[in-house]
């Protein structure tokens, strides 16, 4: 049970912990609790995380009795506000008024979240709460729960598949493009073989960095538009069929909806159904499922590879700053990826930290989470929390008591976390570290100092004299330190300033020695500093903003 500052953070944390051991639980108290929680589980539902979230709710006579009660809106005739809410942002909701229906309903739901990998909402009334139920009441040993598993169509999987393997091999050019919906493990465990079977080029859309080895032999980098890694925007919008699977397209992951792929020229695995070319499309078919079936039959095809090959020209990496130079965000980004290792946990925050970490190249067993699609500032402060714990010994003993239910060894969970997370950002959640001090969690949190939402500059900033992308800049290191009590139990602390190369990377060398402290640096950047991949996706996605309404006539 881990305590929290706020409800916004405890969703949050409850993100960060599923997106490592599989699911996550966060807990609030009734309306006030609740509505503070349900931006988390927004961000949640949006990036497909298991979030079981529990309510306290009206004592069970209230419903009846036409009382006022506190922390509601006062209307006593209407105690389901908060559940209406949350409707919205869950894939199932219960709420227990009673003792004799809590473990079907209690089931039901999280069925419903480890099936869909969807945030569900559990709402138990106050006087219920301490309640044992009749199944428990005198048993020595826990009922066992089945989980109802969805299985694919045989007939519809064995057409799938056969109307697949024939564009398949009419197609020369043929890449594999993989989205954020791969996350299960069996499907990540399905693409990998699919990948090797087939031989194809394998490139990634942004939100699924970390989903699929980068140190894979056909591994191309991220595509995304006119802001992809070298030479994969040409071998992609070029190839005579995309395989996609588990992908999702927004105004985001689109750069503003100016990708060059025709769905004519596309095979789409997504939604529990396959689509052929904008065309056929056959249902009830599980992805993991499709890609282990398709692998038995298709032809390699290494035809996307090889001109990638022959097209691909290295990155020069940037120069070494000279002394005393202010850091600059490009050497900042090169900085960090020679940090990483496969002991390391990359967390992105939303923001130009988007675009300096997706230009790293992730070493093999190095992991990678960031909030693309719903974006939510502030975000990733609460999910370090969630992750680190999710990394530590304490969920490495649940995971060996429970084989089989989050796939996660000893090995893989052992990750040291660093993020990256700008200023205006972290102004939004900063309280949060002083529960990772209260835990003894040992990340390492590297602050951008820039003096401002630099993102929403690059989409649209405001005017000079009331630049509303402006933030009040803090003392950072003080507010840290201000957290840490060193006469009371908890984890140990180190802060540093940096705002040259030198002394950045004696820094990211000094936080590697102090394992066991929660290392907090701050990086000062000039605030009109930022990727060039920023400046493209920025103009290109405020484009899209700025189109003018469609008129009748």
């Amino acid at each position: 049970m881990i305590w929290c500052c706020n409800e916004l953070n405890a969703g949050y944390a409850a993100d960060g912990f599923a997106r490592k051991q599989g699911v996550g639980c966060c807990i609030s108290t009734f309306c006030v609790g609740g509505f503070s929680l349900l931006n988390a589980i927004g961000g949640a539902y949006a990036e497909d995380l298991p979030v079981i979230c529990i309510s306290g709710g009206p004592n069970s006579n209230d419903y009846a009795a036409n009382h006022v009660l506190h922390h509601t809106t006062g209307d006593a005739s209407d105690y389901g506000q908060q559940l209406r809410c949350f409707k919205e942002v869950t894939c199932h909701q219960v709420v227990i008024q009673h003792i004799e229906e809590a473990h079907r309903q209690v089931d039901h739901a999280i069925s419903a979240a480890l099936i869909h990998c969807k945030p569900v909402y559990i709402q138990v009334c106050c006087n219920i709460v301490g309640i044992t139920h009749p199944s428990f009441a005198n048993s020595e040993s826990t009922i066992p729960f089945s989980l109802h598993t969805q299985h694919s169509k045989a007939l519809s999987l064995e057409a799938a598949v056969r109307a697949s393997v024939k564009v398949l091999h009419e197609a020369h050019k043929v890449v594999l493009l993989v989205g954020s919906r791969i996350r299960p493990p069996s499907v990540r465990a399905a693409v990998l073989t699919f990948a090797e079977k087939s031989e194809y080029a394998v490139a990634q859309m942004a939100d699924a960095k970390g989903m699929f080895p980068e140190t894979y032999s056909r591994f191309i980098g991220t595509y995304r538009g006119a802001v992809s890694w070298p030479a994969v925007a040409e071998i992609v919008e070029s190839a005579d069929l995309v395989l996609s699977v588990g992908c999702v397209w927004n105004d985001y992951s689109t750069v503003g909806y100016s990708l060059l792929l025709k769905p004519e020229r596309m095979l789409t695995v997504a939604d529990g159904q396959v689509t052929i070319c904008a065309g056929a499309t056959f249902g009830c078919i599980g992805p993991a499922d499709f890609l282990s079936a398709l692998a038995m039959a298709v032809t390699p095809n290494n035809s996307c590879w090889t001109a990638y090959t022959r097209m691909f020209v290295p990155q020069s990496t940037a120069a070494t700053l000279p002394e005393g130079v202010p850091l600059t965000s490009l050497v900042m980004a090169k900085t960090v990826e020679a940090y990483l290792d496969s002991n390391t946990a990359l967390i992105s925050e939303v923001g130009d930290s988007w675009f300096n970490t997706q230009k790293m190249r992730l070493p093999l067993g190095c992991e990678y989470e960031l909030q693309m699609r719903y974006g939510s500032i502030g975000w990733s402060v609460g999910c370090t929390m969630g992750y680190a714990l999710a990394c530590g010994p304490m969920c490495r003993v649940a995971s060996a008591a429970l084989p089989g239910t989050v796939g996660i060894t000893q090995t893989e969970a052992a990750k040291r976390v660093l993020t990256l997370v700008g200023d205006g950002s972290f102004q939004m959640t900063a309280q949060e570290v002083s529960t990772m001090l209260r835990y003894s969690l040992t990340p390492i949190i590297i602050l951008v100092n820039n003096g401002g939402y630099t993102i929403e500059v690059e989409i649209h900033d405001g005017p000079p004299h009331n630049n509303y992308n402006v933030v009040k800049n803090w003392d950072y290191t003080a507010l840290i330190k201000a957290m840490y009590n060193q006469g009371d139990q908890g984890g140990k602390l180190w802060t540093a300033d940096a705002g040259t190369e030198a002394g950045f990377r004696a820094a990211l060398a000094k936080a590697r020695e102090l394992s066991d402290h929660l290392c907090f640096i701050v990086v000062t950047l000039n605030r009109n500093d930022c990727s060039k991949e920023l400046l493209e996706w920025g103009s290109r996605v405020a484009a899209a903003n700025r189109r003018s309404p469609l008129l009748r006539h």
